[in-house]
């Protein structure tokens, strides 16, 4: 080996010296920069077999300063792996290099497919490979995101989480154990507030056997992080990836030259140019710091890929222009439904002698909104041909209900401080909140539900039976079990064969697990009582339950694990479910097979709700995504990607035209269905959201969540950060702080309207009367241990 020698150990010119010796010396100097190399890397195991095999340590080396690049060594080792037909090159430099090689020397199908799984062991990726660089890499890269201006800052924030992901997985992957561990504490802090599940999910990932069965980090490996960036956003990263160009934190010393500097970068440059794809703005930076959440993330899997396409979808918004117009205005009803509840307002206006009866037309032939495109009766599931009497009393009490109904205005408030009205106009745009406290709850309330007609309460509890409540204190009597159906003449002989002296709260017995769901059939409305109940659980089964007999009468089966949520179509005899088997499926009450799956999603899905006109349903899951799907063909025709945790509820506005979704990242999104794009995003909990509803008008959403509190949110209003941000309902004093110095899910939009704070309930259910009285319940969480 022939090695140009440094001048530090180059002997005097004028000393003689023998042509062996000098050829010893030239060689003993090369071995000593291997040395040197392997020990300043700290790969302590190759420099004791390197030091083993040329039989001396040769202490006086370790004094001598001699440095040698990464490039440098792979020359220096090319004679050790050259071919005759590319002299002076290393075969071995590449994985794919190496990869060929070992194919060329064995012929078993097997042992092909192991050297096509082997993953990186040429040259140049092993040098690549030093533990100390990821740290200062990562280091860097939080330096200079942190050190960015204020209108950079939010959209280079996202790149942070997947490097950290991919260092990590490095790490394990090749053994380094106590480096990854180490640089998992140092760094995992402050990524866990926004992705908690996954940061867990890493932490129990400790050896290169646990990447291989891991879904979550095979995912990393295999699918492209999309990052949503602006074009002057890119430019600047790619100032820094290749020059070190940008802001620095403070006090971060020397900043980003230097050797340290330069290998640090390249690192994170490794995991953009393999595992990163960016999808580049052409507009400017936005300044609304939650807009570049959108799009982001490991979108491959998670966008719908629609047979017969042969470029595949990269962008959700691609796919939602794609699927087409949505169809959302109400659904038609029949003319002879129509005209009978006309009739039957007529009447009662004739015996109230009711003079604004004349308006109630306009109720009863509601005209859709302006672009709005109305679905036809062909468009719908199939019904019953004739109408019943509990549908016209269904469609009166709608239009008594809109007459009766309390306005609420969230726009009233903007005036109010200038005008000196506050209390009135916060009346006008608040609604009433009527709050129901299950005590004693030691094993637990999953959910719960209100009837359309607010008479009944329903909760299902981890001990696998549902209480009913009669919220007016009334009897909840069930038929008696030995009556003839020939002795049924009328209401009166009716009412003789009910049970007698009954108590106002029952409970059903049935599932074999946790009910984690309950749903009132809504075909009465707000007229009557409902007459049925629908429950799923953890025993993979949705049971129908008889209020007139007060027992199960039916079990579906066909999911395969827990059911989650339940929900009704708006017109009866249907009904969706959600389950942990990441389908979601559509039953009718008069079969107990499937009739449709609704499969896409690649996790859970958490929870389920029709669109107001029966033609949609909406899923949303522990992928992070919802999707709207049509009831009818079983296909997607939105994805809405935006949430940075489980979705675990949503909600349609009564119009029809916006869908919000909420969960564990903290934040309510208001997506616009039209157009299947975000239109804000609202924040104000500290906790889980679990239940959303809209006002009759759609002007106001409610939630509740695991911080204890209701919210009241203005859905018409622009949002966004204020320049003083609130924090857990506190205004001035203590509780304000300038918005950037603030973690961004714990700020309060300035679309919240009012915060309603229990003392230690958890709300599991928010729920809208048609009168816009606001119902809401959950378990009280004593202080005292059981």
């Amino acid at each position: 080996m022939s090695a140009a020698t440094p001048t530090a150990s180059t002997p005097d010119a004028s000393t003689p010296v023998p042509a062996s010796a000098e050829q010893g010396s030239a060689t003993l100097a090369a071995d000593r920069l291997v040395l040197e190399y392997l020990r300043a890397r700290g790969h302590k195991s190759a420099e004791q077999a390197l030091t083993e095999i040329i039989g001396s340590s040769d202490e006086k080396g370790k004094g001598t300063q001699v440095t040698i690049s990464g490039e440098e060594l792979v020359k220096k080792l090319t004679v050790f792996a050259e071919k005759p037909a590319l002299p002076g090159e290393n075969t071995l430099k590449t994985t794919l290099g190496v990869q060929k090689e070992l194919a060329s020397a064995v012929n078993s199908s097997n042992l092909q497919n192991l050297i096509a799984s082997i993953g990186p062991v040429g040259a140049e990726e092993i040098l690549s490979l030093d533990p100390n660089d990821k740290q200062e890499g990562f280091r860097e890269l939080e330096s200079w995101v942190e050190g960015s201006l204020d209108m950079y800052r939010p959209e280079f924030r996202p790149i942070i989480f997947p490097i950290f992901c991919h260092f990590y997985l490095d790490l394990v992957q090749f053994g380094f154990k106590d480096a990854a561990q180490e640089f998992f504490e140092t760094f995992s802090p402050p990524l866990e507030a926004l992705h908690s599940t996954i940061i867990h999910r890493l932490s129990t990932l400790r050896l290169p056997s646990h990447i291989q069965s891991d879904e979550t980090a095979q995912r990393f490996r295999n699918e492209k992080y999309t990052i949503r960036m602006s074009r002057s956003g890119f430019a600047l990263l790619l100032g820094w990836l290749t020059e070190g160009i940008g802001g620095e934190a403070p006090g971060a010393g020397e900043g980003f030259s230097g050797e340290k500097g330069r290998r640090g970068r390249a690192a994170v440059m490794r995991v953009v140019n393999n595992h990163l794809k960016f999808d580049v703005a052409t507009s400017q930076t936005s300044k609304a710091s939650g807009s570049w959440e959108d799009s982001t993330g490991l979108l491959s899997s998670l966008i719908p890929q629609p047979n017969g396409t042969t470029t595949p979808y990269t962008n959700p918004q691609a796919f939602n222009e794609a699927a087409g117009e949505l169809k959302l205005g109400p659904a038609p009803i029949s003319e002879e439904l129509r005209t009978e509840a006309e009739k039957s307002l007529r009447e009662q206006a004739m015996m109230d002698r009711d003079p604004s009866a004349q308006y109630d037309n306009q109720h009863l032939r509601p005209t859709p909104a302006t672009g709005i495109v109305s679905p036809a009766t062909s468009d719908l599931l199939p019904h019953p041909p004739t109408f019943r009497t509990v549908d016209v009393r269904r469609e009166v009490e709608k239009v008594r209900d809109a007459r009766k109904r309390i306005r609420l205005d969230p726009t009233a408030l903007s005036s109010a401080d200038a005008n000196g009205q506050g209390a009135t106009a916060r009346q006008r745009s608040l609604p009433s909140i009527c709050a129901y406290t299950l005590h004693d709850v030691h094993e637990g309330s999953p959910c719960c539900t209100f009837s359309q007609d607010t008479s009944l309460m329903a909760a299902g509890f981890e001990e696998s039976y549902i209480r009913l409540w009669n919220l007016k204190g009334e009897p909840l009597n069930g038929l008696q079990s030995d009556f003839q159906v020939t002795n049924i003449r009328d209401s009166s002989s009716l009412n003789n064969i009910r049970e007698k002296g009954g108590s106002p709260t029952r409970k059903l017995i049935g599932h074999s697990g946790p009910v984690y769901s309950l749903a009132f059939d809504p075909v009465g409305g707000s007229a009557t009582q409902p007459r049925y109940l629908l429950s799923g659980s953890a025993d993979a089964t949705a049971r129908l339950w008889s209020l007139d007999t007060m027992t199960n009468v039916v079990a579906y089966r066909g999911h395969q694990n827990p059911i989650w949520d339940v929900d009704w179509s708006p017109m009866g005899i249907y009904f969706a479910t959600a389950s942990r088997d990441r389908t979601a499926r559509l039953w009718s009450t008069d079969r107990t097979s499937t009739l449709r799956i609704y499969a896409g999603h690649s996790s859970d899905v958490d929870c389920v709700r029709f669109h107001p006109n029966s033609l949609y349903v909406a899923t949303g899951s522990s992928d992070w995504t919802a999707r709207l799907w049509d009831v009818q063909r079983g296909t997607s025709v939105r994805v809405f990607i935006g949430h940075q945790g489980i979705v675990s509820t949503l909600a349609f506005s009564p119009d029809g035209r916006y869908l919000a979704t909420a969960g564990e990242d903290l934040a309510i999104n208001l997506w616009d269905l039209g157009s299947g794009r975000r239109v804000k995003k609202m924040t104000g909990h500290t906790a889980s959201v679990y239940s959303l509803a809209f006002s009759a008008e759609s002007s106001v959403l409610v939630s509740g969540g695991a911080d204890w509190t209701v919210r009241c949110w203005d859905i018409k209003g622009a949002g966004g950060v204020p320049e003083t941000a609130r924090t857990n309902g506190a205004t001035g004093g203590a509780g304000t702080h300038h918005s950037k110095d603030l973690h961004p899910d714990m700020i309060e939009t300035t679309d919240l309207l009012a915060t309603f704070p229990t003392k230690r309930t958890p709300i599991i259910n928010v729920h809208f009367t048609p009168r816009n009285l606001c119902l809401v319940a959950g378990p009280y969480l004593s202080t005292v241990p059981r």
